[in-house]
């Protein structure tokens, strides 16, 4: 099986998570799935629960959920989970057990998500024990051998989800097999140990045995190196377990998902999206109102986060909840209608948010809920036994609309590329966190998050651009750019001066290669592009809050940094109330910067206030751009879809009250609207008005 295999929208849920559901029902279920329009079903293929002894795999419960596929058109995702560890392998392999900084081995645990033993709760690996052990990676490969020579050529099988919401714990892995292998990275880097010393600031290695990873991490190069080794070292184990399933299965698909993490934590945990995407063929998020806040901007931002990271591929929503979450850490506290209990308008509307943000299917995390452990009773769109419930209602009636023939054009046209992207520069996340774990600042995420939703708040569709991805936009936001290695700083030169336009807050580039502070800021040549340099600087982000500057007539509050300027061959366009250079504007080659002096974008995180709501308005319309779609209510939320031969409008009410609003497209009305592919009851298509009702939803071609 192959891309071409996957359904026109895959729609379904996650099923088997040994011991649940109950053997029973599993006939009925599939059934019911079929009955209903679901065409997928990822199921858990844990090691620990397969592997019983060496060598002695019990298959029965997992050939019986690919036969019943098979019986009822229902496509299998078999998602591998090999840190999922056999108790046995515990025991035989102990000198092999992941450690923690302090040296203490992490447990073998029950896992939260199946009720079943052998996890270790430390996100990817090998679970408790580490894949850099080459009798662990082999007796793992032995599983996924076995795996997938057996279900190859299967009727029920779609492919391989190989990673599981691609992350991995900041805390480990400190064992000798590891220490080894972040030696012989270091080796590759660095040629030899006179190279490393020099580089580290440590210069009394007298072997390579002296060399340690850092226990308590700093912003020092050690630091830098060790996490961008366990980021190379985790992915590298990735793509051997899609080396590995591609030698026996050639024609299967491959996929994998996130968690959409990649902003704030790409460094710390691991969610390394744009990374991970590359590997596979289909890539796709676990997002969850439940847990993340079920504002209109965080669904929207979890899938515009994924998409971007694909890069053109398809993704979808591999885990989307359809159901309540009861007694978690993430829900005490908040709203009964912020995600915690799903009504059957939250189904509808979260599936069409990550729709409209352009995936292209969408798996509930459970079919039905789990009947034990600690997240009992929780995600299913499905009752506890199985019955249909109004939410499955509402899943069944979008499986089927979805992939009814007369929506296949609907489903191939692409999102319209953003109006503005949003930088996301690795070495920026990583050296925020190396500086400032300790104390857990939020800056960086308050940073990225606030310039996403300062747009959003204004209607305008913000993309996340990774550094690397800079040449395919034409207007780019920098929220938080403190550290710019001199590549990718002469990256953006360029870029610039071939005709970007480029918003940049406060200290771009401040920290360079190896983390070193220039002194003359903007650094790494920076300043001819911005056409300023600093002239004072406060790392103050505990009161950043009280830095304000007037930009047109508008008081702006600031926030993190301070960094007041002098031009440099820029122009002035605004002063902090204390009278400091806050503001410069610079023509550079064909392009145009706009450098600010603080981070407005954390303040608005924070505080969402009208004055600083406007400045991204204001900043944006400093491009001199014009808006894909502009909503005169922007308590509803618009995207374009385009094909080769038009576009399709889809718009979302997310809010419990009718909302009318004018729709431009460009700078025109539409000429009209085609019959909707998707109208709910109460909505009113009147010229270029539309209203909508309640958690209302159009999906509509533009005449």
């Amino acid at each position: 099986m192959s891309l071409k295999d996957v359904p026109q929208v895959p729609f379904g849920a996650v099923y088997f998570r040994k011991s649940n559901p109950p053997r029973e029902d599993w006939e009925r279920d599939y059934g019911v799935a079929s009955q209903d329009g679901l065409n997928v079903f990822r199921h858990w293929f844990m090691w620990s629960a397969i592997e019983r002894k060496p060598g002695q795999y019990d298959w029965a419960e997992f050939d019986r959920q690919l036969d019943l596929a098979a019986e009822n058109g229902i496509k299998t995702i078999i998602a591998e989970l090999i840190h999922s560890v056999p108790d046995w392998a515990m025991r035989k392999f102990a000198h092999a057990r992941q450690l923690r900084g302090d040296g203490t081995p992490l447990p073998s645990t029950m896992g939260q998500s199946s009720a079943t033993g052998g996890f270790a709760n430390n996100g990817g690996g090998a679970g408790a024990l580490t894949l850099n052990c080459p009798e662990v990676k082999e007796a793992a490969g032995n599983f996924l051998k076995a795996l997938v020579t057996r279900y190859k050529g299967h009727k029920g099988l779609l492919g391989y989800d190989v990673w599981n919401e691609c992350n991995y714990s900041p805390l480990v892995d400190y064992s000798e097999f590891t220490k080894q292998a972040f030696r012989d990275w270091l080796k590759a880097k660095y040629g030899d140990l006179e190279t490393l010393s020099q580089a580290w600031y440590r210069y009394s290695h007298a072997d390579w045995l002296d060399v340690e990873p850092p226990v308590e991490i700093g912003p020092y190069p050690e630091s830098l190196d060790w996490v961008t080794f366990k980021r190379d070292n985790f992915y590298d184990q990735m793509q051997w377990r899609i080396d590995l399933v591609r030698s026996i299965d050639p024609d299967c698909l491959i996929a994998a998902h996130g968690i959409a993490g990649a902003i704030p934590n790409m460094i710390s945990g691991g969610c390394d999206d744009w990374l991970a995407a590359s590997k596979v063929e289909l890539y796709g998020m676990t997002w969850i109102p439940a847990r993340k806040g079920n504002q209109p901007w965080r669904n929207f931002f979890g899938a515009d986060l994924t998409r971007a990271a694909s890069r053109g591929k398809p993704f979808w929503h591999a885990e989307r909840q359809g159901g309540p979450l009861w007694m978690q850490p993430q829900v005490l506290g908040r709203d009964k209608d912020d995600g915690r209990v799903a009504e059957p308008d939250d189904i509808k509307v979260w599936t069409m948010t990550s729709f409209a943000a352009g995936a292209t299917g969408v798996l509930n995390l459970r079919y039905r809920p789990l009947l034990d452990g600690s997240l009992f009773g929780a995600f299913g769109s499905y009752g506890m036994d199985g019955s249909r419930t109004p939410r499955s209602d509402m899943a069944s009636g979008m499986a089927k609309w979805a992939n009814a023939p007369e929506q296949a054009a609907v489903f191939k046209a692409r999102p319209r590329k953003g109006d503005i992207g949003i930088l996301v520069i690795p070495e920026a996340q990583a050296w925020d966190y190396l500086l400032n774990h300790r104390h857990q600042p939020t800056t960086y995420g308050d940073a990225m998050w606030g310039a996403y939703r300062g747009f959003f708040d204004n209607g305008i569709q913000a993309d996340w651009v990774h550094i690397d991805d800079i040449a395919n936009y034409d207007a780019i936001y920098a929220p938080y750019p403190i550290s710019l290695n001199s590549e990718n700083a002469a990256r953006l030169a360029v870029w610039v001066k071939a005709g970007g336009k480029l918003i940049s807050e406060a200290c771009p580039g401040y920290f360079g290669d190896r983390g070193k502070v220039g002194t003359v800021q903007p650094n790494n040549g920076l300043d001819a592009i911005f056409g300023a340099r600093e002239t004072e600087v406060e790392f103050m982000p505990d009161i950043g809050d009280r830095v304000a500057f007037d930009l047109d007539g508008n008081t702006v509050t600031g926030g993190g940094f301070l960094q007041a300027y002098e031009l440099a061959g820029g122009v002035e366009r605004a002063r902090f109330t204390d009278g400091r250079l806050a503001i410069v504007e610079h023509q550079a080659g064909t392009g145009k910067t706009l450098l600010v002096g603080s981070n407005p974008s954390i303040t608005y995180f924070r505080t969402s206030t009208d004055a600083n709501r406007e400045y991204f308005a204001a900043v944006f319309a400093w491009l001199g751009k014009t808006q894909h779609v502009t909503l005169g209510n922007n308590a509803v939320q618009a995207r374009l879809h385009d094909d080769a031969t038009g576009s399709y409008l889809w718009m979302i009410n997310h809010t419990r009250v009718p909302q009318t609003s004018s729709v431009t497209i460009g700078d025109k009305a539409p000429t009209g609207f085609d019959t909707p592919s998707w109208i709910d009851e109460g909505t009113v298509l009147e010229g270029s008005s539309v209203t909508l009702p309640p958690r209302g939803v159009l999906v509509v071609r533009l005449r």
